[in-house]
């Protein structure tokens, strides 16, 4: 991943925008991280394991549930 300048990133986005195809780039404002950009592949990717992570957890508090189980609210596993 590499970090470039938000005037970098305003001056050469055609630029930023192939590299962004290639691996995710952070930008800096004032020495600071304050934005990612990544490929629409790489976001996909991103929101479908997301998806897959609440489908899994909505499946288990539905089995305790049944089970009649109080819901813990630890879904982090």
């Amino acid at each position: 991943m590499i970090t470039i300048t938000a005037r970098e990133a305003k001056n050469r986005f055609g630029n930023l925008m192939d590299q962004a195809q290639r691996e995710p780039v952070i930008i800096e404002k004032n020495g600071r991280p304050v934005a990612v950009v990544l490929s629409i592949d790489e976001h996909q990717r991103t929101e479908q394991l997301k998806l897959e992570k609440l489908q899994r957890d909505l499946d288990k508090g539905i089995a305790q549930a049944n089970r009649g189980e109080l819901l813990d609210g630890d879904f982090s596993a």
